[in-house]
């Protein structure tokens, strides 16, 4: 459905191909990277935020309701019991029903990706001792 390839070389600056598309990752400075790129988390969370309004501008279209800017904000945070949350706004431009509000709202709680993290997918690790050739 979905894959990357990542490659490092050197530091904290990662390299990643998405089909046709190259991002590039890092930590900030005070941890250590060179701040050339989003952070792992910031990743994830531009994943959900893409997720939520991609999806609610196809649901828009399909009604036929006109949304004007739709703005995602998210906060990843973790507590000092290491409980961790992400908190998530959404605002459009246009003026909306509070019908439409509502249900614009469910389909948040229903966005593929926001489904993805919410049941915790399972992660398969496999090390491969063997030398692997770049990726061309």
């Amino acid at each position: 459905m979905a894959s990357v390839h990542l490659q490092s070389s050197t530091g904290y600056v990662q390299q990643i191909q998405a089909r046709s598309h190259q991002l590039q990752a890092d930590e900030p400075l005070d941890n250590g990277g060179t701040d050339s790129g989003p952070a792992p988390y910031e990743l994830l969370l531009a994943g959900l935020a893409a997720c939520t309004s991609l999806t609610l501008r196809m649901y828009a279209d399909r009604k036929q309701w006109e949304l004007g800017l739709i703005d995602v904000r998210l906060r990843f945070s973790r507590d000092e019991q290491g409980r961790e949350r992400i908190d998530r706004t959404v605002a459009f431009g246009a003026s909306l029903s509070p019908e439409q509000i509502g249900r614009l709202g469910e389909i948040c709680e229903k966005t593929p990706v926001t489904k993805t993290i919410r049941q915790g997918t399972e992660i398969l690790t496999t090390l491969n001792p063997a030398r692997l050739e770049p990726h061309a």
